[in-house]
């Protein structure tokens, strides 16, 4: 009898590829989607910030609490507290991304280890399935070329680097064929794929749409700098999700600075307003706390915020991350006080995202993905989420909602 692994994934969508990458590669172990049967437990880390690394720890203490399992860590918290999880006996072994495919061979290792690869490996695998998901992820892309003062991942991940065009193309044909109609093309930086291999992002989307059984295409995180006169070319295509997440992570130029960022707030506005006008439902990043931002620096930010056309949000508080510039910047911003900007601009955002979905008075073409009690939980082309009471299964299925309630956090369908 096989012994069950239980796969925790913390971070962003390269983490949960990477998780499905070892699921998939797996032959002398058997996958569980339930944790307290799990002989071994591999975590999938990350490590953006400290707190980042408390989460890890704090579920490396809960699994000590409740189970006998061996634990494993990979991801990028492999390269910056593996060696001291180890050396604490939290953990049997350390493995870096680089050696995902190799899952049976590491697991199967009776003495502690510690391995973390290399930063400039290129995945060679094919992803056939995602296990427990609806759409499929798939990582384009790895490494990040930027140099943010409060980022640490471009040490941990490597610089940027492409997968091969054509097994992209093969992996989408074989989920495609297998039922899967969204895919989300991900990557630590999405927007660079191509610049090495000379050839881009809006081509690849385009060859992908290409493909038969293919219905929506998603994107990451894009970088503003990296929406191109090409690719605008392709945002009316019907295939691209009405969606853009589009990194910002501030809009007061002073702290865009301090960050070491690459865009300019005037411009980021040109580019909002373009894809607002042609209908896309926009979401940013957004630190508040940074080192530096002032009460007068947050009132500018706050201020030009109003101004764009945003509908998402993903925004979280300034987290020191060791090794990194912003580190050692001053003044530090009280913890209180940056946690208040966050709610503000998570109230704004959310007054902004249902004051779109009221003006919008169209069909919604919504991807099904769980169920619970007999409500089903979707999310449409603007990737906003929609409730939907049916007595029918629909897991799985897409459906087209002409009738719906507008509610303050989501949207709501009788089918």
């Amino acid at each position: 009898m096989k012994k069950k692994v239980y796969f925790k994934t913390f971070g962003c969508r390269t983490n949960l590829y990477d998780s499905q990458v070892m699921m998939s590669s797996m032959k002398d172990f058997e996958v569980t989607q339930n944790e307290s049967e799990a002989d071994t437990i591999v975590i999938n880390s990350c490590t953006v910030t400290n707190g980042a690394d408390t989460h890890v720890r704090s579920y490396i203490s809960h699994v000590e609490k409740i189970s006998d399992a061996k634990i494993f860590l990979t991801g990028c918290g492999a390269h910056t507290k593996g060696e001291k999880l180890l050396s604490e006996n939290r953990v049997h072994g350390v493995f870096g991304q680089s050696e995902k495919e190799k899952i049976d061979l590491l697991l199967s290792q009776e003495k502690p280890f510690y391995n973390p690869g290399d930063l400039n490996h290129i995945d060679k695998n094919l992803v056939d399935n995602f296990i427990g998901k609806s759409r499929a992820f798939i990582k384009i892309q790895e490494g990040c070329n930027f140099r943010c003062s409060y980022c640490i991942i471009p040490f941990v991940r490597g610089d940027a680097r492409s997968m091969d065009e054509s097994r992209i193309l093969e992996q989408i044909t074989r989920l495609a064929s297998n039922g899967f109609g969204e895919f989300v093309l991900t990557g630590t930086n999405v927007g660079s794929y191509g610049q090495d291999t000379k050839t881009s992002l809006a081509k690849l989307m385009k060859r992908i749409s290409q493909i038969r059984g293919v219905r929506r295409i998603r994107l990451g995180s894009v970088e503003p700098v990296q929406i191109s006169d090409e690719f605008k070319e392709i945002l009316d295509e019907p295939w691209f999700e009405k969606h853009m997440h589009i990194a910002l992570q501030h809009t007061s130029p002073t702290m865009l600075k301090l960050m070491n960022r690459r865009n300019v707030y005037k411009q980021d506005r040109e580019l909002f307003e373009l894809l607002a006008d042609k209908g896309f439902a926009i979401g940013t990043d957004f630190i508040t706390g940074h080192p530096g931002e002032s009460e007068e620096l947050w009132l500018e930010a706050m201020k030009n915020a109003k101004d764009l056309p945003l509908t998402h949000l993903h925004s979280f508080t300034y987290s020191k991350r060791d090794g990194t510039p912003s580190a050692h910047m001053k003044p530090e911003v009280n913890g209180k006080v940056a946690k208040q900007r966050l709610h503000e601009i998570e109230a704004l955002v959310k007054s902004k995202n249902y004051d779109f979905r009221k003006a919008f008075n169209g069909e919604l073409e919504v991807l099904i993905e769980s169920e619970k009690d007999g409500l089903y939980y979707g999310h449409d082309q603007h990737f906003n989420k929609i409730i939907v009471k049916s007595s029918e299964d629909l897991s799985g299925n897409w459906i087209n909602i002409q009738n719906y309630e507008i509610r303050e956090d989501c949207n709501y369908a009788e089918f």
